[in-house]
């Protein structure tokens, strides 16, 4: 990832309804959920909220997917992958000591 677009897609993910939009798509990964149902969960208006997903759109954090007469969102998990390694890349000068408890962190799902 280049520094433009993480630049790109930490300025979409500065607002608070476009965050709580980008995490809630992540929670629902990877089936996404209707523009619809997703405005209803925020309490988002509709048109506001296709703004916002526009934003997140062209940051390339999430795609839009038509089914029917919906529009079903989903999270870009690889983008955001990407935007986090580039973030953490040579975390902590290489001692893993330090990046021990983030890596921890970061890996919710991972059963013992």
């Amino acid at each position: 990832m280049e520094s433009e677009d993480a630049l790109t897609a930490l300025a979409a993910l500065g607002q608070p309804t476009r965050l709580e939009a980008f995490r809630l798509l992540v929670a629902r990964e990877p089936e996404g959920l209707a523009a619809g149902d997703l405005a209803q969960a925020l309490a988002a208006p509709a048109n506001t909220l296709s703004a916002h997903l526009n934003v997140l759109s062209r940051a390339g954090l999430v795609r839009g997917e038509r089914r029917g007469r919906s529009i079903v969102y989903r999270a870009d998990v690889e983008r955001i992958s990407g935007l986090v390694l580039y973030l953490l890349k040579d975390c902590c000068g290489g001692r893993a000591d330090i990046c021990r408890p983030l890596l921890a962190a970061l890996n919710p799902c991972a059963t013992d």
